[in-house]
């Protein structure tokens, strides 16, 4: 047996070091060949790691969310691998869904912490509360659980977990409260001083830091339309409705994003990419959109590629397809770069007007907002019509607030009058 040590390999582009998203073993683990030993995250792909050869785990190297250049020691492990210690030459496992990229400044690269050679001595276990866990561990659940807890009033940091490792289920909080009232705790307003503190890590630290280099380098300009699609919801359900057993069913995105298609021509600066850096825009022909995609881990941005030579139905299909795809983690770097604007919506919850962040380095961003009935007076008559708020943002550098505003008004035009949305 000797000591063997897997370092990160180059995962290739450019890559120079990725972040640890998690560890798959702990020290004193045994793990076979081809075993997962950590999870990274690099500003292109999630990937994970695995050991080229079989062995004891003696350290890890890396903290969760500490970042890590491509050669060092990841994991040392006791192998028959070799008698000395031995340089690792491994690719890493395929690739894991890729997640989107993003334009971040590299963060420093952290000073590697000592190898953990053994479990940690038992004086230095953490004393145990009441509620099983130890002092200052943070109470593990649902977040269906967390919102009952609120509003019940409760701590989770003293409800005993049942659930596995400690977490929290909806039966802990019922027999918590049959305790507290046979314990004379009567009311369920009880003070909260707890506080749960969650590291920014992977995807979402992702997000954060585009969300932020978006606001920091682009002067955004705002603009929220009104428009009556009383016509094209009742074109929708009637194509709903008699639609072939082979095509998707229709939301208004495929719509909005035929109306856009037909637009853009009329506003190239909108349909582009600025590189402020140099001081170019990329103005595109072809229409890119990307759909802002809600998925367990965070906000995902796939692409319908050449929106221009979809109709209806295929702008639906392949809406449908890359949803499916951001969720169940199948999509791939191309499906997830390479738009040219953006489009966002969170369907019934839409509220009635947004102000949504630009995808940089795009230029614009639509976001319609919440379908509802409205009173609206038509000549010298009150109706109800289908009404629904356009919100926008544009880069005030490139975007005037005039043309912004001669873009959504287009935009509505085409909506409320859809049979121009099928007219060449």
């Amino acid at each position: 047996m000797g000591l063997y040590l897997f370092r990160l390999p180059d995962i290739g582009e450019g890559v120079a070091e990725a972040e640890i998203v998690a560890w798959r073993v702990k020290v004193g683990d045994v793990v076979a060949e081809d075993q997962d030993l950590a999870e990274v995250m690099t500003d292109k792909a999630t990937v994970e790691i695995s050991s080229p050869v079989a062995g004891t785990v003696l350290a890890i190297h890396g903290e969760i969310g500490g970042m890590r250049p491509v050669g060092a020691v990841l994991v040392e492990l006791e192998s028959d691998a070799g008698s000395d210690v031995a340089e690792v030459v491994a690719a890493p496992a395929a690739p894991a869904p890729v997640q989107p990229q993003v334009l971040a400044q590299p963060l420093a690269t952290a000073t590697p912490p000592a190898p953990v050679k053994g479990p940690a001595p038992a004086s230095t276990a953490r004393p145990r509360t009441s509620s099983g866990r130890g002092a200052g561990e943070a109470p593990l659940a649902a977040p269906s659980t967390r919102r009952r807890a609120l509003d019940l009033g409760i701590s989770l940091a003293q409800v005993p977990g049942s659930g596995p490792g400690g977490r929290i289920t909806p039966d802990d909080l019922d027999a918590f409260l049959v305790q507290d009232a046979k314990a004379g705790g009567g009311s369920s307003l009880v003070a909260r001083d707890g506080i749960n503190d969650t590291r920014i890590i992977g995807l979402r630290r992702k997000i954060a830091e585009k969300m932020q280099e978006a606001k920091r380098r682009i002067p955004h300009i705002n603009y929220v339309e009104e428009c009556d699609l009383t016509e094209l919801e009742a074109l929708r359900l009637d194509l709903n409705e008699h639609r072939a057993d082979d095509q998707p069913k229709l939301t208004l995105l495929p719509f909005i994003m035929r109306a856009m298609v037909k637009a853009l021509p009329e506003f190239p600066q909108i349909n582009a990419l600025y590189d402020d850096d140099n001081g170019v825009l990329h103005a595109h022909e072809g229409v890119h959109i990307g759909i802002a995609t809600q998925t367990p881990n965070g906000l995902i941005v796939p692409v319908v590629r050449h929106a221009e030579a979809r109709d209806i139905w295929d702008c639906a299909r392949e809406v449908a397809r890359l949803a499916k795809a951001v969720r169940d983690g199948s999509a791939t770097r191309d499906e997830l770069s390479g738009s040219t604007i953006t489009l966002t919506s969170m369907g019934p919850l839409g509220g009635i007007v947004s102000t949504p962040v630009i995808n940089h380095p795009e230029v614009a961003i639509l976001n319609p907002n919440k379908l509802v009935d409205r009173p609206m007076v038509q000549g010298s008559f009150i109706t109800v019509r289908k009404m629904m708020n356009l919100s926008s943002a544009f880069d005030h550098r490139i975007v005037d607030g005039y043309d912004a505003a001669l873009f959504v008004q287009r935009v509505k035009r085409l909506l409320e009058h859809p049979a121009l949305i099928f007219m060449d």
